[in-house]
């Protein structure tokens, strides 16, 4: 065994393989320490304005006062605008609809894509290269903004709360992933279930749908956060109905607008005082309501997120 590739000693750097590219080469201490250093700096540029938010939110008038913003060093907790932000009206009602929209918008969005991609997988089915065609087509040129408006409007969706849903209910890219993977299905479980007496709805039900949840996983995160982060479609088609509007666009009432919350102290970050809540602190309040669903959902879809991803992409 050479010098070249004769292990290590402890505490030694290992010599370069000449025979072998630079990235089959075990990390030297320099650069393991750089991975560190930069994960370490991404993870904190992400995590400290989480923490700042959260912590202003649960801050005194006097705290937020004192800070004079965003409050970084804890001074004075309390749960006062959570208890505003849901005790009445707009934010509450707002949170209602969106959660509705989610479900609503995700579970025809899903049904559409899961359908539509199982029938361009299956090379027998008619017209299959045409409509894949025509889809991808889709992806590339669309009528505009302004012609989506007017179809929208015509059909009497101005106003409407599936105007929120259906312009924007079928993703082509998720349509895509979905038929790549079912693609790639093995052949042999499709033909025992057809041997077996299933017809299409059976295969998909029973043998396509089960070996692809982790897919199915993804697309429906992907699904379920477009339609809670929903927003522009809310400024076209019910800008002026606050009744109906989702939290998000609440969100950018009240923070960007500076529309008054009940409750809220109107002047400055507040005074001292416990029946008034600051607006900053109830601001933050529905920032951290609106994260907080992704925030607790995505760590369980964590583990499908890489397979689904990687294995539909990839095969087929």
């Amino acid at each position: 065994m050479t010098a070249l590739t004769a292990p290590s000693a402890r505490g030694r750097s290992r010599p370069r393989n000449p025979n072998r590219p630079a990235w089959e080469e075990p990390p030297s201490a320099v650069g393991q320490s750089a991975k560190g250093l930069t994960l370490g700096t991404v993870v904190l540029l992400i995590v400290f304005p989480v923490y700042c938010v959260v912590l202003t939110s649960i801050s005194t008038p006097g705290a937020i006062n004192r800070a004079g913003g965003l409050v970084i060093v804890p001074d004075g907790i309390t749960l006062d605008a959570y208890t505003t932000m849901l005790s009445d009206g707009p934010v509450r009602r707002a949170l209602v609809v969106t959660f509705a929209i989610t479900a609503v918008g995700t579970a025809i969005s899903m049904v559409v894509s899961v359908l539509c991609a199982y029938g361009l997988s299956r090379s027998r089915s008619l017209g299959h290269r045409f409509l894949l065609l025509v889809l991808v087509v889709t992806m590339f040129v669309n009528g505009g903004l302004i012609p989506t408006f007017l179809v929208v409007s015509e059909l009497g969706g101005y106003g409407k709360y599936w105007s929120l849903i259906l312009p924007s209910a079928v993703s082509v890219f998720n349509i895509l992933v979905l038929r790549s993977f079912y693609s790639s299905t093995a052949a042999e479980l499709i033909d025992a279930a057809r041997m077996d007496g299933a017809n299409e709805w059976r295969i998909l039900w029973s043998v396509v749908l089960p070996t692809s949840r982790a897919v199915t996983a993804v697309i429906t995160l992907f699904y379920a956060v477009g339609y809670w982060n929903t927003f522009f479609n809310v400024m076209l088609y019910l800008p002026t109905d606050s009744q109906k509007w989702p939290l998000q666009y609440v969100l950018y009432e009240y923070v960007n607008l500076g529309m008054n919350m009940p409750g809220q102290v109107n002047s400055g970050f507040g005074v001292s005082g416990h029946s008034q809540t600051a607006p900053l602190s109830l601001q933050m309040a529905v920032v951290v309501l609106t994260l907080l669903p992704i925030a607790v959902v995505f760590p369980f879809m964590q583990k499908h997120f890489a397979k689904g991803m990687l294995t539909g992409a990839i095969k087929g």
